[in-house]
């Protein structure tokens, strides 16, 4: 599904009312849309559903994806950096040569997620396993 950097700006007016609990807002369902380039620099997606979206070379700087479904989710070469990926969701996602320097990963969700290339930072993580289930490793992941 194509936005349009029009529609991607209503819709994330229409998600920032839904955060409020304002009338006329709705929660951010960007699922399997094609985000590829877009500019989402310091939006708020916090909650938002990204799974399986096209977010290549986005511009997601200090962006705030807190809690934030991002399952499955495509950011290769994406700018992360100062994000709030705080208990975010990215089993799956492709990170690979993403920028996440300075991103907030605390409790942020990672199985399965492909990193190669990605750019940390030199930030220490704790990485520890939480849980097994059908031979499928569960980690998440806290700054140290």
């Amino acid at each position: 599904m194509e936005i349009t950097q029009e529609r991607l700006n209503e819709i994330i007016a229409s998600h920032a009312k839904w955060l409020r609990r304002e009338d006329g807002g709705e929660r951010a369902n960007l699922r399997r849309a094609n985000l590829q380039g877009v500019d989402l620099h310091e939006a708020d997606l916090r909650d938002a559903d990204l799974r399986s979206a096209n977010l290549r070379r986005a511009n997601l700087q200090e962006a705030n994806l807190n809690e934030a479904d991002l399952r499955d989710t495509d950011l290769r070469g994406a700018d992360l950096r100062g994000a709030n990926l705080q208990d975010a969701n990215l089993r799956r996602a492709n990170l690979q040569d993403t920028d996440l320097r300075g991103a907030d990963l605390q409790y942020t969700y990672l199985q399965g997620a492909y990193l190669q290339g990605a750019d940390l930072d030199q930030t220490y993580y704790q990485i520890t396993r939480i849980g097994s289930r059908n031979a499928t490793t569960t980690y998440c992941v806290e700054k140290k």
